[in-house]
């Protein structure tokens, strides 16, 4: 779905303006971004959270030549669905 088709089902749903949707959807990004950055998980009710998570270094070897390689550590945006929703993927 795009932001634009998102935007039009919520403004459809809620009664509001299409700008005021665009506007609530930034801000609420921005806010989302920022606490994220700071370390902060954030928690959407009915379906997950969001966090960043450390994935240490790591050595892997190539298949076919053996050569192995060091990856780095980096942050990763990890998304943790809540216990229903994954019963609901089990079931599509």
């Amino acid at each position: 779905m795009l932001t634009k088709e998102l935007i039009g089902l919520i403004a459809n749903e809620s009664g509001q303006s299409k700008k005021n949707v665009e506007q609530l959807l930034a801000t609420t990004g921005a806010i989302m971004r920022e606490n994220l950055m700071a370390g902060k998980a954030i928690q959407l009710q009915g379906l997950g959270a969001l966090e960043i998570k450390e994935k240490q270094e790591r050595t892997i070897v190539h298949p076919k030549t053996g050569e192995k390689t060091v990856v780095p550590r980096k942050n990763q945006l990890v998304f943790r669905p809540v216990a229903n929703m994954k019963d609901e993927l089990k079931k599509i």
